[in-house]
């Protein structure tokens, strides 16, 4: 009993739980960047020093975590894939702010709706999801896509009437910070089409690097490592195009004690590193199908943090918008809890004749699968690496409570 328990905390609530709290990271790293532009920062130097402070910060995690564990050696193949691993993020992220820059953030909001869509589709041809349309848990995990991207796209297109009006006028804000008209409106016919384009393009890179980042978890299961491998490719292949780029010095001097500095520190520490940290380890547990659901909670998060923190106008729309993204996700997570019970049942059937103390770890889900079928050796190094890594996962708790 106690293990089913603890099985289900682990299994189920943390992932939720850790998803929703990239979400929040996400946007968290999106709000202060948006601060920091204001300020002057461009955003290649914004994402060069991201990397470099996430790839600094993991080393030493890396190293002290891992050096007691044996981990799969490092070939010229796995380090191949790391680099496009690494390949994927970046370019992915410099089409996405360029795409902005043709645009606005609230198409790029819209946009990150692709995601759950192509990664499925991505996951369904490299066989790692079943497409089994007569199964109920498939139906309802289809239909609680469609209600989460349905009310992510109304909070997106419809605002409706003012609930609650805020005491900062948008008017004072942009009279304020000027820069905000362009990000607002005035953008050409022909710039949003290219905008839209990238931006299209770089969801479409974030449903293959998820799929990539299980490939690769599957092969080298330490999340921290990965994470740090992930950062310094990303640094590596960035640090050319982003040197060409800004070839002003003085853009890249931010050592002065603003939010400039800030947003650097705060991407580098939580959105490059613990959110990429905790969307690692969620893809091992759960897969890069239900990691990339969450998606869309980004739009309902950025409107209750921008009227709680911006002093944005609450609207009608992101009221009805997040309870259709509500609804949708409770039928999405719930109908893939139910599929993975249904498969532990069958596996823990299967197996229980022939290794029947492997099959009672974590069974019910691709990393259960993976250890049972390894010697016991191996499968006391999963559970090692895994209860190492449960430390680390509340630390993101207490940066977002620092951060708030």
């Amino acid at each position: 009993m106690g293990d089913r328990k603890g099985g289900f905390w682990y299994k189920e609530l943390f992932p939720f739980t850790a998803m929703v709290a990239t979400q929040c990271i996400n946007v968290g790293v999106s709000i202060i960047f948006k601060a920091a532009t204001l300020k002057g920062l461009d955003f290649r130097v914004f994402m060069l020093y991201s990397y470099c402070i996430s790839a600094l910060l993991f080393l030493p995690l890396c190293y002290f975590s891992h050096r007691k564990s044996q981990l799969p050696p490092l070939t010229i193949g796995l380090l191949g894939r790391f680099l496009f691993l690494g390949f994927l993020g970046f370019s992915g992220q410099y089409l996405g702010y360029i795409g902005i820059e043709y645009s606005n953030p609230t198409l790029a909001s819209a946009m990150t709706n692709l995601t759950p869509a192509s990664t499925f589709i991505l996951a369904v041809l490299f066989r790692m999801e079943k497409l089994e349309m007569k199964s109920w848990t498939t139906q309802v995990k289809i239909i609680g896509s469609v209600i989460t991207i349905a009310g992510a796209l109304l909070v997106v297109l419809y605002n409706g009437p003012v609930l609650i009006r805020s005491s900062t006028s948008s008017a004072s804000v942009l009279a304020q910070h000027p820069a905000l008209v362009t990000i607002a409106g005035g953008t050409k016919h022909s710039d949003w089409v290219k905008g839209g384009a990238l931006l299209a393009v770089e969801y479409v890179i974030v449903g293959l690097w998820c799929i990539s980042q299980a490939k690769v978890i599957a092969d080298y299961p330490a999340e921290l490592a990965v994470v740090f491998f992930y950062n310094l490719s990303c640094l590596i292949l960035a640090a050319p195009a982003c040197l060409m780029g800004v070839t002003n010095s003085s853009a890249w001097n931010i050592l002065k004690p603003d939010v400039r500095l800030y947003s650097v520190v705060y991407s580098g520490v939580m959105g490059s590193g613990f959110g990429i940290l905790i969307q690692t380890w969620g893809v091992h547990i759960k897969g890069p199908v239900y990691i990339a659901s969450f998606m869309p909670l980004s739009i309902a998060i950025a409107a209750i943090m921008g009227f709680i923190f911006l002093g944005d106008d609450l609207y009608l729309g992101s009221v009805i918008g997040s309870l259709i993204i509500s609804l949708g996700f409770y039928a999405l997570i719930w109908a893939k809890a139910k599929e993975d019970c249904e498969k532990g049942d069958e596996f823990g059937a299967s197996s229980s004749q022939n290794a029947p103390l492997l099959g009672q770890y974590d069974d019910s889900t691709n990393e259960g699968r993976i250890i049972s079928q390894t010697s016991p050796e191996v499968s006391h190094n999963y559970k090692k690496l895994h209860s190492n890594f449960k430390n680390y996962i509340y630390l993101p708790y207490f940066y977002c409570l620092v951060t708030l």
